[in-house]
């Protein structure tokens, strides 16, 4: 899987705990990362943490980190045992999870669990705690696990809610049979998003807006490849054929558990498709309606391996070598592509090969915590820079970049106007010289770039190596 701290999201995330903990640092744009987590405490409770114990932020991240992935997977073997009888299927199918949680999920841009912290993977594991609870026939004991998953990340706590209503409900005596039959009928979706009281939602969006949220394809269903439409629908048929065969033989709580899934599957992909090709609806596209596809992935995954285990697998020392090294190795080889330039486990106190990395260390050490930097709008998706976000590594403020702070926007409209203002500002970046620099300077207060090496004439850059410098602009 590997561990990459500060990359994709990690940089808004961890940007906002360590603003918490040092209320100095980002004055000038903390605005682009503050808005996307307002409807979380995660990074609050992560500063908390730090705070109290004392364990400086890398180390604490790696530690929740760990401690997310082992519930997750912990939570796995609890499903897996409650559902198959036979030890095998069991720890094949908790393998099959560990060897996939950087699989992507069909279109939505996301992996069954980050590399990084992420208020997902914490809140996955609250649901799926939740999910074993209800399969324990403990259901009460689900509701304040559901209510933390929701303090860390909304979205994936309502989907996880959703879930386990329609787990309940498979799982109940009494209205399983109605549950059957309800899936045969044509979803209502529409009437539930009626009935959502969020005005703002429904307000026109203006062009910005509309620019910032292209970028972000994986919000645009139908513009889906046929591959990542496969990846959406053919879970859901999976889960409708385990659902008959379970019945079929007698399997009573996987066959419940299959038409679970089903069920929630086909609701929330009705919704997701009625809400993306409605235009009165248009705001709401930011709640990412085919993220539901995360916890059926994890499903997916966990019954195939149960599967392989129960029907495939003897208990012989060079099977389940075999097993292993082959749902492993294709997946750490990808990571291995994805991380070119990084090292595949970034630990705390371990001193980085990347340039773009080593320059953020020396921005953080050696610049004013006050500094306003600029960067290429592209860096992150510059070769080897990994997605490594400047924020949180370099821990300054920087002018907003073409990728990740388009999320900000696509939340909050009325940031456009900043957002736009400052991405024309930086057109023509890699043709920059001394005089677009103080441009920047003269109209922003940026004092610092970060530029590719050579530097442009005329900039004084303290740091270099063969990649990239820091310079300050005179």
């Amino acid at each position: 899987m590997g561990y990459h701290p500060g990359m994709e999201d990690d940089g808004v995330y961890l940007a906002a705990v360590k603003s918490n903990l040092n209320p100095t640092l980002y004055p000038h744009d903390a605005t682009f990362f503050r808005i996307q987590i307002q409807a979380t405490f995660f990074d609050k409770w992560m500063a908390a943490f730090v705070h109290f114990t004392g364990i400086p932020v890398p180390w604490a991240e790696l530690l929740w980190q760990f401690a997310s992935i082992a519930v997750i997977l912990w939570c796995c073997f609890a499903i897996a045992r409650a559902l198959f009888k036979d030890r095998l299927a069991q720890w094949a199918g908790v393998a099959m999870v560990a060897a996939m949680l950087t699989l992507p999920v069909a279109g939505t841009a996301i992996n069954i669990a980050d590399q990084h912290l992420h208020p997902r993977n914490a809140a996955t594991a609250l649901i799926l705690l939740a999910v074993t609870r209800i399969l324990a026939g403990k259901r009460w004991q689900a509701m304040p696990l559901l209510l933390l998953s929701f303090l860390l990340h909304p979205i994936m706590a309502l989907m996880g809610i959703s879930f386990c209503v329609f787990l309940a409900l498979a799982t109940t005596e009494s209205v399983h049979l109605w549950v059957f039959k309800w899936i045969r009928r044509r979803p209502r979706p529409a009437t539930a998003a009626a009935l959502i009281p969020l005005g703002w939602m429904f307000a026109p969006p203006n062009a910005i807006w509309r620019r910032a949220l292209q970028t972000r394809a994986y919000d645009h269903l139908y513009q889906w490849a046929w591959y990542e439409w496969l990846g959406a629908l053919a879970p859901l048929f999976l889960f409708w054929l385990l659902w008959r065969v379970a019945h079929k033989q007698g399997d009573t709580l996987l066959a419940r558990f299959a038409v679970a899934v089903f069920a929630f599957g086909i609701f929330h992909q009705a919704v997701a498709m009625i809400v993306l090709a409605t235009p009165a609806l248009v705001r709401l596209t930011h709640l990412q309606p085919m993220r539901f596809l995360h916890l059926i992935y994890i499903f997916m995954t966990l019954m195939a391996g149960c599967l392989i285990g129960k029907y495939l697998l003897k208990p012989k020392v060079w099977q389940w070598a075999a097993y292993l090294l082959l749902i492993n190795t294709g997946m750490f080889i990808a990571q291995r592509q994805l991380f070119k330039g990084t090292e595949h486990l970034e630990l705390p106190g371990r001193q980085s090969a990347n340039p773009w990395l080593q320059a953020f260390s020396w921005v953080r050490q050696n610049t004013p915590s006050d500094a306003y930097f600029a960067l290429d709008p592209y860096y992150l998706a510059a070769p080897g820079e990994d997605y490594h976000g400047f924020r949180a590594l370099a821990e300054r403020s920087q002018l907003a970049d073409a990728l990740k702070d388009t999320a900000a926007v696509a939340m909050v409209p009325e940031l456009g106007p900043t957002w736009q203002r400052q991405m024309d500002a930086q057109q023509g970046w890699p043709h920059f010289q001394l005089a677009d620099f103080q441009r920047l300077k003269a109209e922003f207060g940026v004092d610092w770039v970060v530029v590719s090496y050579p530097p442009p004439q005329g900039l004084p850059c303290p740091w270099h190596d063969g990649a990239v410098s820091v310079c300050q602009v005179p």
